[in-house]
């Protein structure tokens, strides 16, 4: 086992990590004493697959899903989202919190199956995937801790279907730990970026309707039988939605593209750079008249602008 380099101060998470062969204590079961605690003050992040059994289960879409049941959150200041539950409004519970447990046992999320243990994923810069490691998560209320029932952390992921969950939350992982380990070497996303990450990970149908799409097929080259795959498999076009954020955030490049497509898409924003600065040069033009007309000293005006400097005009 190892310790963290910084445990965080007040964190329920023991600052110890240790493999799955680590012997907890643990039980939870209707009727033990601090029942329903940990679902009346949540704080519950959601995986991509989380999200894709939760909108079944509760048949609507994602999009719906996403507006009525959770909150986007930032992972890292100015970088990609993820998603949280929301809460009963003006309140801390859940809203699938009943009496008798959980209203969507079967098909919660990944952060309530592995309760009370925390899975740690890291990755190294020179690294191509992740590691995992596990915490014990102890909090004062909780009584299930001194319950006399003792198994593994193996055994108790096993018992709660952890297992599937985390390997279909890998891809997703491995984007999130990418970002945060390349750092400032590769900036902050764009929003556009950040909008794309978010469709492709939590907004399934919304993804499926873009994969869909003319834009998407005149560039990317899909066979028949994937794109029926896709528009008829919720995992297989979440899994395929990591590979093309791979390759569109941070080129790796996995899906194969319309080379004549890509050029002419190449063109038409060269096109839209080139009108986008004649419009600019025609305002500048345009002022520059109206300066004159109007025998405005551009000195006293507080303008820097020079002809020689290419042509840009501002104020300070």
């Amino acid at each position: 086992m190892s310790k963290p380099d910084i445990p965080i101060p007040g964190s329920p998470v023991m600052p110890t990590m240790f493999d799955e062969s680590k012997e907890i204590q643990f039980s939870c079961h209707k009727g033990i004493g601090c029942w329903n605690a940990c679902c009346a003050n949540i704080d519950i992040s959601l995986t991509p697959y989380d999200i894709i059994r939760l909108k079944k289960r509760l048949g609507i879409s994602s999009t719906e899903f996403l507006r009525e049941y959770t909150v986007p959150y930032e992972m890292e200041k100015d970088g990609i989202a993820g998603v949280k539950f929301r809460p009963v409004e003006n309140g801390t519970a859940c809203r699938f919190m009943r009496p008798e447990g959980c209203a969507v046992y079967e098909d919660r999320p990944t952060a309530c199956r592995y309760y009370p243990v925390a899975l740690l994923s890291m990755r190294r810069q020179d690294e191509y995937t992740d590691t995992q490691s596990y915490a014990l998560v102890k909090e004062e209320h909780c009584k299930g801790h001194d319950e006399p029932r003792r198994l593994t952390i193996a055994e108790y992921r096993q018992e709660q279907g952890v297992e599937e969950y985390d390997e279909l939350a890998r891809g997703w992982r491995q984007l999130v730990l990418k970002k945060k380990s390349a750092g400032p070497a590769i900036g902050a996303p764009s929003l556009k970026s950040r909008q794309l990450f978010f469709m492709a990970c939590y907004d399934i149908d919304t993804f499926r309707d873009f994969v869909e799409s003319e834009a998407f097929n005149k560039l990317f080259k899909l066979d028949p039988e994937m794109r029926r795959m896709l528009m008829e498999d919720d995992v297989e076009l979440m899994q395929f939605s990591f590979r093309f954020l791979k390759q569109v955030l941070f080129g790796e490049k996995s899906l194969e593209l319309d080379e004549e497509a890509a050029q002419e898409r190449l063109k038409k924003w060269q096109a839209r750079q080139a009108e986008i600065e004649e419009e600019a040069r025609k305002q500048r033009e345009e002022y520059e008249r109206r300066m004159l007309e109007e025998g405005i000293d551009e000195d006293a005006s507080g303008l820097a602008y020079s002809p020689d400097e290419g042509g840009s005009c501002g104020k300070d």
